[in-house]
């Protein structure tokens, strides 16, 4: 049992006293490094083993239904959440746009259609899709092609204008550009603009076979790796000594050690400009299409026209092909489960979609951050507004509070998009992001995590054994914070291991 459902020196604890109470609870370890004694006593080892002190966590946990706070530590100091912001973003794109909203990707034949040549221009306009993966790029290349055009005498044309991202740099935020989590939003969006390379050793050959997706025109990529049979597998990325920040060669001067079976290695490619023209140019190719002209992007008159006309030069298209996203749902679910940032910098952008303001034009970044912040106000009007970035979490300057956050996640759980929100987050122990996270509580708590350099959060609910639920919210930031996460594993299991059917090994604690 927890220290908070027995005796404790200098209070008492009653069983039947329904009302909040407050108790010191004599916690060594935390006071050797100025823990506020409100915190449980797992939590509070786990942040002294740390080296991170009570003024660098905030903490909340609210009984859903009753609102009874469980545990409420410096809840309402402006905590960064890092990846914990997508809560927010996802919330507030299933209750404006809907769990079955989708993106479409359209496709449209300009010019004379001479039996199966077009003799003009094939025009892909994005729609902001934030997963228009390679698979689906080569079903609707395939079916551009079923549909009578099989051959451009001309030029393939990309629109992206739907989106106006800001001006950012792959390499800004951590000097990292080469990681797909640094990836920027984009209304022609393909393949989260990432190489994946498959690494499947052939013993029998000496050799590793390299599975590159996707193909990628113009670039030549090495099939193979020599095999070092005896190497140890720790450094397996760096013994590869692969050129990835050459966009037009992709080669090993290395080798891969047969120990590690396969891999996958997924990276961001180095020249996103380009990395739709050369997708694009391989798909239509791949499925048998011809091309005389170039893959290029749409000039800004062109993008002009299309909006305002429906084609490149104020014509009737001679073929028009719509293709579909998957649903929101399915979006919303791998941005929590997995934590892509470009999906929800995606999705943000979508909701910037719906701004009629001037000073946030539709399609801006500025537009994404109004149209949640008004979503906001009217669903949490007492609540504090959060400090927003582009919607991912991957920024230093974003706010929010634990008390906040867990007022948002109060009105999830009774709002009609709470099965799809749930469905979306990690379980503890057992996958996702929480996979090895919280294991002696498997599969009575659903979180989103969040990390940055300085930052580990993680906020959704958690069921007790005693059968309640609750929204737990849980931020730290300080240099330590990455080894701090197990005080917010201890967190979790507080909550569910002292939970009872009456409350009676419930700790209810005050602002310190």
């Amino acid at each position: 049992m927890h220290e908070s459902g027995r005796k404790a020196r200098g209070c008492s604890f009653r069983a039947a006293v329904a009302r909040a109470w407050v108790c010191a609870l004599p916690l060594m370890a935390a006071a050797a490094w100025g823990q506020a004694p409100a915190l449980p006593r797992p939590v509070a080892q786990a942040l002294a083993r740390a080296q991170v002190p009570a003024s660098a966590v905030s903490m909340r946990v609210v009984e859903l239904g009753s609102g009874r706070v469980r545990l409420s530590h410096r809840a309402q100091e402006p905590m960064n959440p890092a990846s914990v912001t997508k809560l927010i973003t996802t919330s507030a794109a299933l209750e404006l746009l809907g769990p079955q909203h989708t993106w479409t990707t359209t496709v449209l034949a300009e010019g004379a259609l001479d039996g199966e040549v077009l003799h003009g221009a094939l025009v892909l306009r994005g729609g902001g899709d934030p997963k228009l993966v390679v698979e689906r790029l080569q079903a609707l290349m395939a079916q551009v092609q079923a549909s009578g055009v099989k051959a451009v005498r001309g030029d393939i044309v990309l629109d992206r204008s739907l989106f106006r991202p800001a001006a950012v740099h792959p390499g800004d935020f951590d000097g990292e550009p080469l990681k797909p989590y640094n990836v920027q939003a984009d209304a022609l969006l393909i393949n989260f603009q990432s190489v994946v390379m498959t690494f499947t050793p052939e013993p029998g050959q000496q050799r590793v076979r390299v599975k590159v997706e996707p193909p990628l025109a113009g670039v030549q990529m090495d099939a193979s790796v020599p095999l070092a049979a005896d190497a140890s597998c720790q450094d397996w990325r760096g013994g590869l000594k692969a050129t990835l920040e050459q966009p037009l060669r992709l080669q090993f001067a290395g080798a891969y050690p047969l120990s590690c079976g396969e891999r996958v290695w997924p990276y961001a490619y180095p020249e996103p400009g380009r990395f739709a023209e050369r997708a694009v140019e391989a798909a239509w190719r791949g499925q048998g299409g011809g091309l005389s002209g170039r893959v290029r992007w749409a000039t800004p008159e062109e993008s002009a026209s299309l909006k305002a006309q429906g084609s490149l030069g104020g014509g009737k298209p001679r073929l028009k092909l719509d293709a579909p996203s998957v649903p929101l749902a399915e979006v919303v679910h791998d941005i929590n489960k997995f934590s892509n940032n470009v999906m929800a910098q995606q999705v943000f952008y979508t909701l910037g979609l719906r701004s009629r303001s001037a000073e946030a034009p539709a399609g801006t970044l500025e537009a994404g951050r109004a149209v949640v912040l008004d979503w906001w106000r009217q669903a949490l009007p007492t609540s504090p507004l959060p400090v927003l970035g582009n919607g991912s979490g991957l920024n230093r300057e974003e706010r929010l509070t634990a008390q906040a956050l867990g007022e948002l996640l109060q009105r999830m759980a009774l709002s009609p998009r709470a099965p799809e929100l749930l469905a979306s987050l990690p379980v503890a122990g057992v996958d996702a992001t929480m996979r090895q996270r919280a294991s002696t509580v498997a599969g009575r708590a659903w979180l989103k995590t969040g990390s940055l350099r300085d930052v580990s959060a993680i906020a959704g609910y958690a069921q007790g054994t005693g059968g309640q639920r609750y929204a737990v919210v849980g931020l730290i930031n300080h240099s330590n914070a990455g080894p701090a996460r197990a005080a917010l594993d201890a967190l979790v299991q507080w909550v569910v291991e002292t939970d009872g059917p009456h409350g009676q090994r419930t700790l209810v604690v005050k602002e310190p």
